[in-house]
């Protein structure tokens, strides 16, 4: 199951809205196939590390393997054929599941059905890393929105620029290596309008300055303020999404949809995206896991309504000052008992700088 794990992670952010699957093929100590997901509508992972095995050593190694799979294989028709039904023609005897899958087409109909064909079935092997692998898949299952990662970079006083609106670069380019890690494995980048106009960031994850991985880009501009000359507009190939409002800018619409930026209307609260009905809309649209850059309002926007599940804060050994611009906006806590509070919290150094990970308590309240 750890094999499978290590496949798994190769699909994390490419295989939306399915959920990023690893599996292996073996018998006894030997390694016969490995797989994880493609992206939708390509091969799931139990199939692919099946016709591995067949490739490589042939159908008679294959009947009578097992085989370890990150989650339950599915047992309904979607973009593809039933994987429990591959399972079953290949022969395979034995089969470890990490967890069972929650989603209503499934939900343990996979596993009785490689029962009644004879399989030996072990259910919930190393099932805390394998549902940690599948967080994204089974926050949509349970809350009807991803799970959602937000990333801060400040000084040690909590600022991320100066009064002036300097920010590059607060912190080290070991963090800034480490942020870019963070992106590869999401299905989206999510930034609001003030940070694309201050910024212009590209947002794509980059390794020694190549382009590995171009998650879905989603801007929140209910009013479409953004230019659509903006950086995260370009090569749009409806992979840039904007969160507008309905009384936005007719010609401002039609001018991006002719970029290939996919606009997605959202019901308005105060004046401002309404956070939970987008989060609900990016689910429904198959996105599972995302990763909010920004910026400070709308960071704190998230965690007053608690919709941050998990909080990277990256923070530089330099003192900016009262004057500087602040990390978070006002989160409207009145007692410390009503503060957002992390658990499970880790800190660990990069270059010069710290790295703070830890998953808000109650969904972030």
């Amino acid at each position: 199951m750890r094999l499978a794990l290590v496949q798994a992670r190769r699909a994390r952010g490419r295989s939306f809205p399915n959920p990023p699957v690893g599996a292996v093929v073996y018998r006894g100590a030997r390694v016969l196939g490995r797989g994880y997901t493609r992206p939708v509508g390509g091969a799931h992972a139990e199939v692919v590390a099946i016709e591995s095995a067949l490739r490589r050593h042939g159908a008679s190694a294959v009947r009578g393997a097992s085989l370890a799979v990150t989650l339950e294989p599915c047992s309904h028709v979607g973009r593809t054929d039933p994987c429990v039904d591959r399972v079953v023609a290949a022969g395979i005897r034995r089969v470890a599941v990490g967890h069972v899958d929650p989603h209503p087409q499934v939900a343990g109909r996979g596993l009785r059905r490689l029962r009644r064909a004879g399989a030996q079935v072990q259910v919930g092997v190393l099932e805390a890393e394998c549902r940690a692998q599948h967080r994204g898949f089974l926050s949509v299952q349970a809350r009807g929105r991803p799970f959602v990662i937000l990333k801060l970079a400040s000084s040690l006083d909590g600022r991320i620029a100066t009064a002036r609106g300097e920010s590059r670069w607060i912190t080290g380019p070991e963090a800034r290596e480490a942020v870019h890690r963070l992106r590869a494995r999401v299905d989206a980048l999510l930034v609001g309008s003030a940070t694309a106009l201050a910024d212009d960031p590209e947002l794509t994850a980059r390794r020694s300055g190549r382009v590995v991985h171009r998650p879905v880009r989603v801007l929140v501009d209910a009013g479409l303020r953004v230019p659509g000359s903006a950086r995260l507009y370009r090569g749009a190939d409806r992979r840039s999404w904007v969160l507008c409002g309905a009384r936005a800018s007719v010609s401002r619409r039609r001018s991006l949809a002719a970029r290939g930026v996919r606009l997605i209307e959202v019901g308005l609260r105060d004046g401002h995206v309404d956070l939970r009905r987008a989060l609900r809309r990016l689910a429904r649209e198959g996105l599972t896991e995302i990763l909010v850059e920004g910026g400070g309002e709308l960071a704190a926007a998230l965690l007053r309504a608690g919709l941050v599940d998990e909080l990277h804060w990256f923070t530089a050994p330099r003192l900016i000052g009262a004057e500087g611009r602040a990390a978070l906006g006002e989160l409207g806590v009145a007692a410390l008992a009503r503060t957002p509070r992390l658990h499970d919290l880790r800190v660990r150094r990069v270059g010069r700088d710290l790295h703070a990970v830890g998953r808000l308590e109650a969904g972030g309240r």
